[in-house]
């Protein structure tokens, strides 16, 4: 069976979400106050509802306690943010993510039972700053407060060297999780492997370490 997820909110963060989550086929219910906005979506999702989410009611009223995962996507207004997902909480929803505004926002969406939050300005940012170091950081992931995921995209100074002679631990504390080539995916790549020009390395550790390798591999001669 599908799995069903219900987006509440649909600004540009909560309406993107929607629009790949029906690309993925998924089962959406979307949800906002604005009636002009959920007629503007109540043909692309399986089900759109006008209604406040801070009123305990409306939630039930949708089966609220049926979906796999609730994604809370709120604009502006941190209150109605926090009092959603504290009721989807309180009535059991099993996975709730919600969008946070601030730190202290989400410090407060954490202390109140969300399983996940989101914070895609701050993500953005660093995303930026990342790529503004080197033009071949393609993503970043944050996993901790000092700890990320990046995909860093092979430069000619990382070209036909192996992992094993470039030191990526030793020099750098940097790890090779896996190896994007083309259509392969080499986990937990081998050190004697050479590196191609157009491989795409999956990399993890502290944020200072990756910022170090980044500034030294980043920039073809």
């Amino acid at each position: 069976m599908k799995k069903e997820f219900a987006v509440i909110g649909l600004g540009r963060f909560g309406s993107s979400i929607v629009q790949e989550l029906r690309e993925l086929d998924a089962n959406v219910l979307a949800i906002d106050k604005d009636e002009d906005v959920v007629n503007e979506y109540k043909d692309i999702v399986t089900e759109a509802v006008i209604g406040n989410t801070t009123d305990e009611a409306v939630l039930r009223s949708v089966g609220i306690t049926n979906f796999d995962h609730v994604i809370v996507a709120i604009g502006e207004n941190i209150q109605s943010s926090i009092l959603t997902t504290l009721i989807l909480k309180d009535l059991g929803v099993e996975k709730v993510t919600v969008k946070a505004q601030n730190e202290y926002h989400g410090r407060v969406l954490e202390k109140i039972g969300a399983d996940h939050v989101i914070h895609p300005e701050r993500d953005i940012g660093r995303l930026l700053a990342h790529r503004i170091v080197s033009s071949h950081t393609l993503d970043i992931l944050e996993i901790s407060d000092e700890h990320s995921i990046v995909e860093f995209k092979t430069t000619k100074k990382l070209n036909n060297k192996s992992i094993l002679n470039l030191g990526f631990r030793e020099k750098y504390e940097v790890s090779i999780l896996a190896i994007k080539r083309g259509d392969q995916i080499i986990v937990n790549p081998d050190p004697v492997i050479k590196l191609m020009s157009d491989d795409v390395l999956i990399l993890i550790g502290k944020d200072t370490d990756l910022s170090r390798f980044e500034t030294r591999f980043g920039i073809d001669e």
